[in-house]
């Protein structure tokens, strides 16, 4: 799909169906933060079962994201993106009828099977639809509109969990998806990419190495981190990860080109995205329910007391993408990522049972700030460092490092959680979320340092010019290898 050839009409269409589809799978996620203490009561589910109700759609649906690029540059980007909002709108209605805390992480996982080719696939046809001069924009409006749906996420969870009940937060997806699927069928042109081989090594390597790892944390306060269990599966995933790191090295058709490491902006961007997640999924899981336990706010009065940090993701995204467009993206995502560290870890500081609720506005903001600088710079740069024929397994990369940090994240800060504090009162609450935040701090703190190795602006401009003459090369490459 030739960006030149592309009316101003169809660019819209594209967006906007990549945003909707983008912000469901974003409101879905959101959703379920502010509900946790209603399905917790409502289910009688145990912390872990609580982390794998979030982390079990988190880990499908990272795991999977390359494999749905190589499905999409394969069948079709349209044609997959619509398979998987079907499968993800099935999945939602079979959230909502889940009687058990099994069935429904059972339902979950499938859900973020359809997450994966969603968003990997919107970003994708997103980026293959601009050009590179107005592409920062366009996915700092897609970051946007998905902030809306992070920003509405718990306020809408909390009104249905508290006016209804916790099953409704899944039926919102089901509509939404109806109406999506004939328009992209209809509005949004096929593209391809250049790879189309499917790993099946690597992807086995990779999803049993991340299980093993998250695993690992999510039991370790239970079973004891020196039992056989915890040793086991946390060495045996870090192997596995490890393994497939060498078989995509090695191997002719790899799932995530080690190659594209090569490029210090596709390096750098996906490793602090990485962490970003991490920080950022950690605080999504611990922010609601620390104003519904400290606070005694119900759902409803939890997620209206984000907004202000909710909120930030809508309004400052779209701007941090223009930013990026005509600076670079190196001193937005370093200086949104310290702020984010700046305000979670003074939110961290600041935790008492005995505060007012007040004392949380301004360090939310400042991390919501923070956080909405860095998310579309992170992407634009990993989306801009590669070829046009990459775009695809660029875009997937990204999404699959952003959700393995979002699950490394959640698993991390709530094993430090749970070996530092509890459920039993607000003091035993804030004893644990004190120090799982701080982690959180230090995570996006990382990622700011990280940051600072992605290319500055000159260089950008110099691998546009040359992007032409290296291109050609690698899609005689990719003809030669199909042939």
């Amino acid at each position: 799909m030739n960006t030149t050839m592309i009316s101003a009409s169809t660019r819209r269409w594209v967006l906007a169906l990549a945003a909707v589809a983008s912000m469901m799978a974003a409101l879905d996620t959101l959703v379920v933060s502010t509900a946790l203490g209603t399905i917790r009561q409502d289910l009688a589910a145990s912390l872990a079962t609580l982390e794998w109700t979030v982390n079990g759609y988190n880990l499908s649906f990272a795991v999977l994201l390359i494999t749905a690029a190589i499905l999409g540059d394969r069948f079709g980007r349209k044609r997959m993106f619509v398979v998987g909002l079907g499968v993800f709108v099935a999945a939602s209605a079979a959230c909502a009828v889940s009687a058990s805390a099994t069935t429904l992480i059972a339902a979950r996982v499938v859900q973020g099977v359809g997450a994966a080719l969603i968003m990997s696939l919107a970003l994708a046809l997103v980026g293959a639809a601009f050009p590179p001069e107005r592409r920062g924009v366009a996915i700092g409006i897609l970051e946007g509109v998905t902030g809306l749906a992070v920003a509405c996420g718990p306020l809408i969870g909390g009104a249905i969990a508290e006016g209804l009940s916790w099953q409704w937060i899944f039926w919102v997806n089901v509509p939404l998806g109806l109406v999506a699927i004939p328009l992209a069928l209809n509005r949004i042109p096929e593209s391809r990419g250049g790879g189309t081989a499917l790993d099946g090594v690597g992807l086995g390597l990779v999803t049993g190495g991340a299980l093993g790892v998250v695993w690992g944390l999510v039991r370790g306060n239970v079973a004891g981190w020196g039992s056989v269990e915890i040793v086991v599966t946390l060495f045996g995933g870090a192997a596995l990860l490890a393994a497939f790191v060498v078989w995509e090295a090695r191997t002719t058709v790899p799932m995530f080109p080690m190659r594209l490491f090569t490029a210090r902006g596709f390096a750098a961007g996906n490793t602090a995205i990485f962490l970003t997640f991490g920080a950022l999924f950690g605080a999504v899981f611990f922010y609601a329910q620390f104003l519904q336990v400290v606070f005694d706010y119900g759902p409803l009065g939890a997620g209206l007391r984000l907004l202000p940090w909710t909120l930030t993701l809508f309004c400052c995204a779209p701007i941090a993408g223009a930013l990026a467009d005509r600076i670079g993206e190196r001193p937005i995502m370093t200086a949104g990522l310290a702020l984010q560290a700046v305000g979670m870890l003074w939110i961290a500081m600041a935790a008492d049972p005995a505060m007012s609720y007040a004392a949380l506005v301004i360090p939310l903001v400042v991390s919501g700030v923070g956080v909405s600088m860095a998310i579309p710079t992170a992407q634009s740069a990993v989306v801009g460092a590669v070829e046009h024929d990459a775009i695809g397994r660029a875009a997937g990369a990204n999404a699959m490092m952003r959700e393995l940090g979002g699950v490394f994240g959640i698993a991390l800060v709530v094993a430090v959680f749970a070996g530092s504090g509890g459920y039993g009162s607000a003091a035993a609450f804030v004893d644990g979320f004190v120090p799982a935040i701080t982690v959180g701090a230090c995570l996006s703190a990382l990622g700011a340092f990280v940051a600072l190795a992605l290319p500055g602006r000159a260089a950008i401009r110099a691998a546009a010019v040359a992007e032409p003459a290296l291109s050609a090369p690698s899609r005689r490459a990719d003809d030669a290898h199909r042939r």
